[in-house]
This record gives structure tokens, C-alpha cells and sequence, in this order.
């Protein structure tokens, strides 16, 4: 017998408020900037104008700021932008 894939299942916002008021503001701060930061690059799709790279380049160092907080953390909550955010 083969295990299934687990399928990700939304949590109430309860729980999340609970898991999160165990963890520091500023491992929360930087969650929330890495994957509104991820949300930002995926925006940008085809030939970009100079405008465009920039503000691209701005995301993706916005989330390699927010993946350094969360890495010191704990090595697992790091967002990739190949990864969906929770």
C-alpha cells in the first residue's frame, strides 16, 4: 500500500492566531512580508521592461531579507517562490 500525498487543509483563523502568538512578532512580520513578497514575483510573467525587473528584483530581495529572519528561526519556514505559501 502506497501513502496518498497529503492535501493542505486551511486551518481555522483561531488556530492560527494560537500558533501564532506562540511564535515572536518579528518571525511573524517577516512570514507575512516573505509571502506577500512571493505573491509580488509571481505578478511578473513574459519580457519585463526595466520597470518591471526592477520591481521584480525588489520582491525577491524583499524575500531573501524575510527568508534570512525566518531561517534563524527555524530552517523549515523558509518560502520559496517555487513553493505555494501556506
Amino acid at each position: 500500500m502506497t501513502a496518498s500525498p497529503l492535501i493542505p487543509v486551511p486551518i481555522p483563523d483561531g488556530v492560527a492566531a494560537l500558533i501564532g502568538s506562540c511564535m515572536p512578532l518579528h518571525i511573524l512580520q517577516a512570514e507575512i512580508d516573505a509571502e506577500c513578497a512571493v505573491r509580488e514575483v509571481y505578478r511578473f510573467h513574459g519580457p519585463l521592461c526595466a520597470e518591471d525587473r526592477a520591481d521584480r528584483e525588489h520582491a525577491l530581495s524583499t524575500l531573501a531579507r524575510a527568508n534570512k529572519v525566518l531561517a534563524a528561526y527555524n530552517p523549515r519556514l523558509i518560502i520559496k517562490p517555487g513553493r505555494a505559501a501556506h
